[in-house]
């Protein structure tokens, strides 16, 4: 059982995260490579954006087997609650007439998806699925953690998009910076070095 400090950790990177996504989301300048995947599952099988991120979150975490990563708790409260947290501030957050505002709302949304990703994961409670499948990937390649990342977003993009995702500008930006994002967030919280 975890104790209540990192559980409590856990659950608010987790709560914040939701929030951040429903921020990228709700800026409508595209999503992320892993949300363009999950709103191209949505489309195709008529789910919610929650729905489609748990189906993608528990696809992952099977993809974990031959890389040898263990889940613990935190991998399968992240695989149900992001999607959740992310349904239940969807009609919560804004959407501005304005591209600047919503630009605006995308870039503060992707650092703070990097930063909820630092925190949930600095509560060593189990790495997110996605997360947990770059780690063990990094472990195995010796990769630099931004090029793994960078991989397996272009991988999933291209599915998303074929299935009906939105790729658009945003897409790009996070691509390109999530990487680099989320490892200054896993320095920042110890995770790595």
């Amino acid at each position: 059982m975890p104790n209540l400090k990192s559980f409590t950790r856990l659950m608010l990177g987790l709560f914040i995260y939701g929030l951040a996504l429903a921020m990228v989301i709700k800026a409508q300048i595209g999503v992320p490579p892993w949300d363009v995947f999950a709103q191209g599952i949505s489309v195709t099988f008529g789910m919610t954006y929650g729905q489609a991120s748990i189906v993608v979150s528990l696809i992952v975490l099977v993809a974990w087997i031959p890389l040898k990563v263990k889940p613990g708790i935190g991998s399968v409260l992240n695989a149900i609650c992001i999607g959740l947290f992310a349904d239940i501030w969807m009609p919560y957050v804004p959407h501005f007439d304005n591209y600047l505002a919503n630009l605006a709302m995308f870039c503060l949304g992707m650092a703070t998806v990097a930063f909820a990703t630092g925190l949930y994961i600095s509560a060593k409670l189990g790495s997110g699925p996605r997360d947990g499948l770059m780690l063990g990937t990094q472990k195995l390649l010796k990769w630099p953690f931004w090029a793994v990342r960078t991989m397996y977003e272009a991988t999933v993009l291209t599915i998303g998009w074929l299935l009906g995702g939105q790729v658009r500008e945003g897409t790009l930006i996070f691509a390109v910076c999530i990487g680099y994002l989320m490892q200054a967030s896993l320095k920042f919280f110890k995770v790595q070095k």
